[in-house]
């Protein structure tokens, strides 16, 4: 089997980390790869996207958003029921889950690009709007559990406590959201001649930097390995069928909204994908009861590594089976 470069990036990661190795990435570069990676995608949506109508791009959004609203509602209970997790650590797993990656996506593109698969830039517009939804679902479903287990003020008092500014401020305004909709804003502005003059940057440069910065994903996951691992064998599971799942349900909503196989593959990849960017910014602050290792675990040390070895191929190859090209 042959694998992209920028994946094995990924295992040389991994390898370093195991193998407690002294690579570090400094946090000044890894900072400046994340700003990058997120403009870049976000200039290439809107320079896209300004080829397009916006008016067409609404009632494909709402079904896009309707559709990846399920994700987290089903996730919920699989994790407190089946997994028997407590409804703080169900509802935070699922918000992980109902959320999206920008780096998975961007390895997506990557290898659209790789395989000569054509797809719309505009995709990008449902990375952004993906990633906020399921934020809140998890922190509805982990207040409204405190009524279940009988704590006193729980429910509609519980949601009335959340320090909602500070959690809609963590999901806007922070890093990943900010940078992608102010990509996608000057990339619509400034359009295709705009854009040309720094195309070498944000264009040619792309695939290298995120080889880089997918290194330091690597060491990152390794280092999350151990302590995910202590909690046995139900989430490592979970992390790999849950992305199968939601892939299906990607390519069931591609099928009808008539998209083709190459945005078939990239949605089905964002509903298969895990954040562990924004979403475990945002559940620290609304639910700090919940166990950061079981998310990130789940999400960064097994999800995000499945997606690249294994999980985007495959949805590439479900897209090319039942979609038009």
């Amino acid at each position: 089997m042959k694998f992209d470069p920028i994946v094995l990036f990924f295992l040389l990661g991994i390898v370093a980390g195991l193998s407690k190795s002294d690579l570090k990435i400094p946090a000044a570069i890894y900072e400046a790869l994340s700003i990058y990676l997120l403009l870049a995608i976000g200039l290439k949506g809107g320079v896209e996207l300004s080829k397009y109508p916006l008016s067409q791009l609404v009632s494909t959004s709402a079904v896009v958003l309707a559709v990846g609203m399920v994700i987290p509602l089903v996730a919920f209970p699989v994790l407190r029921f089946l997994g028997r997790l407590s409804h703080y650590d169900a509802a935070s797993i699922a918000a992980h889950y109902g959320s999206v990656s920008v780096v998975t996506y961007s390895v997506a593109v990557a290898t659209l690009a790789e395989r000569d698969v054509s797809h719309d830039g505009y995709m990008v517009v449902f990375l952004a709007l993906l990633e906020m939804p399921a934020l809140i679902l998890g922190v509805i479903l982990a207040r409204l559990g405190d009524q279940r287990e009988g704590g006193a003020g729980g429910g509609l008092a519980a949601l009335a406590r959340i320090h909602w500014g500070r959690l809609a401020h963590e999901v806007f305004f922070g890093k990943s959201i900010l940078l992608l909709i102010g990509g996608l804003l000057i990339g619509l502005v400034a359009g295709e001649r705009g854009y040309e003059p720094i195309a070498p940057v944000f264009k040619e440069a792309f695939k290298g930097l995120l080889a880089l910065f997918l290194l330091e994903m690597g060491l990152v996951a390794a280092s999350r390995i151990a302590a995910f691992r202590s909690y046995g064998a139900f989430l490592v599971g979970f992390a790999v069928v849950m992305p199968l799942l939601s892939a299906m349900l990607g390519i069931a909503t591609a099928r009808y909204l008539g998209f083709s196989a190459g945005n078939g593959a990239l949605l089905a990849t964002l509903y298969a994908s895990a954040s562990y960017i924004a979403a475990p910014a945002a559940m620290r602050i609304a639910v700090p009861q919940a166990n950061p290792a079981l998310s990130i675990g789940a999400s960064l040390g097994v999800t995000f590594p499945f997606n690249l070895f294994l999980g985007i191929p495959i949805y590439l190859w479900m897209a090319q089976t039942f979609l038009p090209a």
